[in-house]
């Protein structure tokens, strides 16, 4: 019992957590629950959003505590971060796709030896994964473009090939492209696991069970209801046509989404391990995931 004429405490306030997730469709329906606060006793977020490059080098800077990154970037963040078990984006028949516009240099595979290819991100899981392709194949030079850009400089003749991800997938034929190499496809035959694209982090100084919980929580809400967040979700949309942005949802947000199973894991553990036996990422140790 506080005695008489003792101020009383008034205990300080928790201070909201940094969430950053792209604005893709997948990502925007399946945390507009948590990220518009229509969640009770969920943490606090105070929201930004990245695109996929640009969230993987927030994360290498350890500025977000809750951030949804490449696969591809796992391995450089695992020191900080922790690999939380709903929120990523895994699943079939949804991996990144290489264009060209089929009537300059690349009309086959092996084309790609001598091409000019923009990618999304160095360290994006589609990059790996053409790395990963490229070692039987062959590769040429690399630049770096905002995911945006990489279809119209593709396009335009500024690139040979372009490395492509999200609703991509959906659009490409609109810009007279050609899907030469399908890279989710090729995993799939390679190893008969789910495509691992992205994955949610904590900053290990948080609590991550709520975090999870919250999650959780916000995908079933969002599956529950799925009309309450397409104001949101459009908004946030680049202006995709709500056909693209429904079919861009129904890939993306799978079952994997609310909680990684057991081919989930393997298909993480199988996409890193062959990445650094080829040196392309650090050796992630076994206990590192959590």
């Amino acid at each position: 019992m506080t005695a008489p004429g003792t101020p009383r405490l008034t205990p300080p306030s928790v201070p909201p957590l940094d969430l950053v997730f792209s604005t893709c469709p997948n990502d925007t329906f399946l945390f507009h629950a948590w990220a518009c606060g229509l969640l009770t006793d969920a943490p606090a977020v105070r929201v930004r959003h990245a695109d996929v490059d640009e969230a993987n080098a927030l994360a290498e800077a350890g500025a977000p505590d809750v951030v949804k990154v490449s696969y591809g970037a796992v391995p450089w963040l695992l020191a900080d971060y922790r690999l939380l078990p709903a929120g990523g984006a895994l699943g079939r028949g949804c991996g990144p796709l290489v264009l060209t516009d089929g009537d300059r240099r690349v009309r086959r595979r092996r084309d790609l030896r001598n091409a000019r290819i923009a990618v999304p991100g160095e360290r994006t899981t589609a990059y790996l994964l053409l790395r990963l392709w490229a070692r039987e194949h062959g590769l040429g030079s690399v630049d770096v473009l905002p995911f945006p850009e990489i279809m119209p400089a593709v396009a335009a003749g500024r690139y040979d090939a372009g490395l492509v991800i999200h609703e991509a997938r959906f659009t490409y034929a609109r810009y007279g492209l050609s899907c030469l190499i399908d890279l989710g496809a090729w995993w799939e035959k390679e190893t008969g696991l789910p495509i691992p694209l992205g994955a949610i982090l904590a900053r290990r100084t948080v609590d991550a069970a709520p975090i999870t919980t919250a999650l959780q929580r916000s995908v079933d809400r969002a599956w529950a209801r799925p009309t309450a967040s397409a104001a949101y979700v459009a908004s946030l949309a680049q202006e995709m046509s709500p056909d693209v942005i429904a079919a861009h949802i129904g890939l993306y947000v799978t079952a994997a989404t609310r909680e990684m199973g057991d081919d989930d894991y393997a298909a993480v553990r199988t996409l890193l391990e062959r990445a650094a036996a080829e040196r392309l990422v650090p050796a992630v140790a076994a206990d590192a995931w959590r």
